[in-house]
């Protein structure tokens, strides 16, 4: 009779063993998701930054200073060779 009680106490350890290394998966798991996360959130972060300086930049170079953009057909590039860099 006692071994089969400390049959099925074993029985209960070990499910509670592999219940909590399932948990332990399962955070590691959704931990890695949320460092990914909130890196993805910064680079957003920045990408918004940049979006907005550069919006408020031509906002205030037309405003305070009436400059426009220039139209395609005014625009000409030029390439610069690498070696001149």
């Amino acid at each position: 009779m006692w071994i089969g009680v400390a049959a099925v106490l074993l029985v209960g350890v070990v499910a509670v063993n592999v219940a909590v290394l399932r948990l332990n998966l399962s955070l590691d798991h959704v931990s890695r998701e949320r460092a990914r996360l909130q890196g993805d959130n910064a680079a957003l972060e920045s990408r918004l930054s940049s979006a907005r300086s550069s919006m408020q930049i031509e906002q205030l170079a037309r405003s305070r200073l009436g400059l426009v953009p220039a139209e395609e057909a005014q625009t000409t590039y030029i390439r610069i060779p690498r070696h001149a860099r």
